[in-house]
Order: C-alpha cells, then structure tokens, then sequence
C-alpha cells in the first residue's frame, strides 16, 4: 500500500557566505551555524512537518554528512520529537539515493522521511560555491492528504562522478562532462518510463536535482514541466537536494496538479505525484523562498573556522567535559524533548522537571509538559565576550515559556542589538558544544522573526 503525502517542511539555516567571498558572480550560500548539523536540522523540518498531525510510528533519516557513525542519529531526532518508544527509527546514509529510500519506505509504511545534509567543499572549489546546507521533511500517511503518489521508478548505472572517503571532510569530482553525458541518458530514459507507466505525455511541475552541475544547467533541456522546472533551490544539498526542491514546488503548485521529481544520483530515480484540494490550505508555514531571502552574513574565516578547515585561536578559556552517557539518559526527555512538568495540586511550571513541587510541595503530583513547540518572552539577557565558544559571543537569556515556567537558555543565531526585555523567542534544538568527540545536544532559544 502506498500512503498519500499529508505534510511537508523545510529548514533552511540563516547564515548566509557572500558570494564575493566564495568566487560567485552574485548572490551567497547557505550556510549551517557552528551549533547545527544534519541532525539538529533534521529535528527542526521535522517538528515542523507533523506539526498539526498525529505522530508517525516510523522515521527514515537520510544524510550524508551524519554527525555520528556507527550510531543511529535518527534515534535523537525520535526524541526530540517524542515518538513512542515503539516506533521504528533509522539511518539511511550516503547520497540523494538514500532520500529516495526514505520516501519509498515512509510511503509504504506511513512514515516520515527526513533529509539533511552539511555540505563541506575544499576553499575555492565548486563545492564550497555551488553547494547549500539545509532539511526537508515528507509525512506520509492515511487520510485526506496534500498529494498522491502516482508512478515511481529506478535505474542504477556504476560509474565514478562524485566520491568522498569516509576519512575525508570534503568530497571530489570527476571532469563534469564525463557525468554529464552518463546522467543525461539516464533522466530521459526514466523519465519517458515514468510518463509511460502513467499514461501522460508530460507533467505540470519538475524537479530536477543532480550532483553534477552540468545536468542542472541543462535541466529544461533534459526534461521540461508545462509550468516550471526546478532545480535545488540553494545549490547543491546532498541527500537533502530532491526533498529541499520538492518543498519549494509544494510551497506554489496549485490542486489537481503534477509534480514530477528527477534524482540523478548514481542512477536515476523518479516519482509522480499529484497534488489534492488539501494542498493550498496545508503548506508549510514558512516558505522555502522566503527561507532563502532572508539570512545574517557570516565572514569566510568564520565559516571555514566552522567547518574545521582553518584552526583559529580558540577562546582562552578552560573546553568543557565530555557529556556523561548516564545523566544525559536519565534526563532524556529535558535535554532531547525539552519536556517540563506541571504541578497537578497547585499549577506550578518547572523547566526542567522536578517530583516535588516548588509551589505547594506536593511529590509525585506531575504531568508532563512539552515546551519545544511553544515560544516565550525574554525576561533578561547577558552577552558574555569571555566564556568558550567557537563563535563568541556567547548570549544567554532569562525566558518566561507561555503557559509558565522560567528557565535560562542560550541565544541561537545571535544578533545581541535586535534582543532585548520582551523579545519574542521560539525554541531550536542544537549542539552546545562537542568534547571528546561527544556532540552535546540541547535546546536553544532563537528571536521569532
């Protein structure tokens, strides 16, 4: 059985590289924070895109810049969400191929397929100036949904076009036009399989997304939709680019509709969809171009400091410890969920929980209360020059969370002139810090634009 599509979100960072800095001829880059990696931003498309809907009992995550091996990243992403303890979660590492498995296994199971990717490119190479960072989400499952599945088809062809060792930070190329002439055969057969499958001589809407530069280019050339042909919208993003693009259809595309995804990677992959009446009254609420205008500027040292390819003078100030496996545990549903508790006998807010009461003293009277989807005021703020941070200064603030409770948390993609006392602030699950190899997730507070 093949699930509709019932909601969809993208994440986009804030951070923008100039163009100058990075050799384009105009505009910038996209580009993740020091705090962020392909899992916080999974967890922020994510939270967004079931958000209005029942939680799924299945989730695919696919990356090919994931911030652990030989761990499954997607089992943070489960708990930030709170997912029951029995839905099923998993990594699918590699490429845009493993989007597409994410989708085929959400569609078939009533999931949801998440996609994220940090794309880290050598200084001065296509990579670091054609390449974007960013997430995108698909919920899939029963009932009224945005967009139906139609047609879906594969073909797999080996050659070597794009490749990183699992040792390497940065990935390499072969001479584009070798590709190029490999993948353009490949999108013109699967996609004339595709219309023929489905009995139709073209679609309104394509998505076309390659890692090779030279396909997307070509892209209306290669395959043309009747109303729009569209490649990533922030350049090349992994295993993130098709989901990203098809979000950015999504976001315009009318009822009774057809989109018409193209992956070459590795092959070519494809899927038809036809989007439904529920479409326009259950976009995202933020859409992908208005993601993309929007962004604070970061220096290109700042950025290759970030990525760990330029070692800059750290902060002279003692690094922190390694998290602790048994506390971080115990207090998994705080640092991963940023659930609280509420008093039952007197109403008392506690972030983080607590069994016994700060109001009236009652023990064991708490029902939990999930804090990460709700927003807050900033009571007061300090911006410290001096604690460690890779990217000082470190700005933390008093907020008082809607429905009660108070509890202090870090700014996220700080601009200390634009906050102060009332400021409106939203959550945003990040990285404090890394140490002994250990990332340190937790929630941030983020001034709600």
């Amino acid at each position: 059985m093949t699930h509709a599509l019932t909601g969809y979100a993208a994440y986009l960072p804030r951070y923008r590289l100039a163009g100058a800095d990075i050799g384009l001829p105009r505009g910038d880059r996209v580009v993740a924070s020091f705090d962020e990696d392909s899992t916080t931003m999974a967890v922020a498309a994510a939270a967004a895109a079931v958000d209005g809907h029942g939680l799924p009992r299945s989730l695919y995550f696919a990356t090919s810049s994931p911030a652990y091996a030989d761990k499954t990243n997607a089992a943070a992403i489960h708990s930030a969400l709170g997912l029951a303890h029995e839905a099923f979660v998993t990594d699918m590492c590699g490429t845009g191929r493993s989007a597409f498995a994410a989708w085929r296994a959400a569609a078939t199971t009533g999931g949801l397929a998440v996609a994220a990717d940090v794309r880290v490119g050598r200084p001065g190479s296509p990579d670091e100036k054609l390449g974007g960072d960013g997430a995108a989400a698909l919920l899939f499952g029963e009932g009224p949904g945005i967009a139906e599945v139609l047609e879906t088809t594969s073909c797999t062809s080996e050659f070597l076009d794009r490749w990183r060792s699992p040792t390497s930070l940065a990935g390499q190329q072969w001479e584009e036009r070798f590709g190029a002439e490999r993948y353009g055969q490949l999108v013109v057969a699967a996609v004339q399989r595709t219309l023929d499958q489905a009995g139709m001589t073209g679609a309104d809407h394509v998505v076309l997304t390659c890692p090779n530069s030279a396909i997307v280019k070509r892209a209306e050339t290669l395959v043309k939709g009747e109303k729009s042909t569209v490649t990533s919208p922030i350049g090349f993003a992994g295993a993130a680019d098709s989901s990203i693009a098809l979000c950015a259809v999504l976001d315009a595309a009318d009822a009774g509709q057809t989109i018409l995804v193209v992956s070459a990677v590795d092959g070519c992959d494809t899927l038809l969809l036809r989007t439904t009446g529920q479409l326009p009254e259950a976009r995202q609420p933020l859409a992908v171009s208005r993601q993309r205008a929007g962004g604070l500027p970061v220096s290109h040292l700042t950025y290759l400091s970030w990525r760990g390819l330029v070692e800059v003078e750290p902060p002279r100030r003692p690094e922190p410890d390694r998290p602790a496996a048994p506390p971080s545990s115990r207090a998994e549903n705080w640092k991963f969920g940023l659930t609280g508790s509420r008093c039952g006998q007197c109403g008392f807010a506690h972030l983080p929980p607590a069994r016994v009461c700060r109001g009236c003293g009652a023990t064991d009277r708490m029902t939990a209360v999930p804090v990460a989807s709700m927003g807050g005021i900033v009571s007061t703020h300090t911006i410290d020059h001096l604690a460690y941070s890779p990217s000082p200064p470190v700005v933390q603030a008093v907020i008082d969370v809607d429905g009660g409770g108070r509890c202090t948390f870090e700014i996220a993609d700080a601009e200390p002139e634009r906050l102060a006392v009332s400021s409106r602030v939203k959550f945003t699950f990040r990285r404090l810090f890394t140490a002994g190899g250990i990332h340190n997730y937790f929630w941030k507070a983020r001034l709600d634009d």
